[in-house]
């Protein structure tokens, strides 16, 4: 291994993420950009019925700059239907649901406006 080789997987430890060679050859995996920024709120809605989820996602979308996104984690079926309906409401993208590591059901927003 040279040197420049060992510096760059210095480099990619430190950061967590590939980091491009400095003599230009091979490739790396562009920093995230806007859309693939991971989800910095996750709202804890288990045991919570319609429609208080939904309501806390009003209430906490105010925190998340345009562009960012907040995960419902919600265990009422009407969730699934209400979440995407109040951001069709709202203006906000619905970006898709997603189990949780405990298998309920996270709905994430990307806040439009």
């Amino acid at each position: 291994m040279s040197e420049c080789e060992g510096s760059q997987r210095e480099r990619e430890a430190k950061t967590g993420r590939p980091v491009a060679p400095r003599d230009g050859v091979g490739s790396a995996t562009p920093p995230a950009g806007p859309a693939e920024k991971a989800t910095q709120i996750v709202l804890d809605c288990r045991g919570r019925r319609c429609p208080l989820p939904v309501i806390e996602l009003a209430r906490r979308i105010a925190g998340v700059r345009v562009g960012e996104q907040i995960a419902v984690a919600a265990d009422d079926p009407a969730a699934r239907l209400d979440v995407p309906a109040w951001c069709r409401m709202r203006g906000h993208d619905f970006l898709g649901e997603s189990p949780a590591e405990d298998g309920v059901p996270t709905y994430t927003v990307r806040r439009r406006r």
